[in-house]
């Protein structure tokens, strides 16, 4: 874990993710997972490159199990933008940093993309 990024529990994600005022993403992911640990280096470099505009977060799956059932959860890694308290993009899959990059730009633009989801 960086300095730019913060690890959350169940009990603590209402206050660090929805209720921040700066958009925040949630990575979730989890120890045994090779694409998790593969796209953690670009998740760090983009958590210190955009630190004062978004919160970067990482979520483990397996002892957070309400936040992953709540927000419907099946494959990781699986990072999602919230904005306001809701979630406003979800990217599943192992993907590049210039990708990773292009969602938080959009998400800072204000321009949401649907998120293929249901919240309980």
């Amino acid at each position: 874990m960086t300095a730019f990024v913060t690890e959350i529990e169940n009990n603590q994600f209402d206050q660090q993710v929805l209720q921040q005022t700066k958009p925040v993403i949630v990575d979730f992911w989890a120890p045994w997972c090779g694409p998790c640990k593969a796209m953690a280096p670009a998740f760090a470099s983009l958590a210190e490159a955009y630190q004062n505009q978004m919160i970067f977060t990482k979520c483990d799956v397996d002892i957070n199990t309400t936040v992953a059932e709540r927000y419907g959860i099946k494959s990781i890694p699986t990072l999602m933008i919230f904005q306001g308290g809701t979630p406003i993009n979800s990217i599943t899959g192992m993907v590049s940093q210039s990708v990773l990059e292009e969602a938080i730009q959009k998400a800072l633009a204000g321009e949401a993309s649907p998120a293929p989801f249901i919240v309980n």
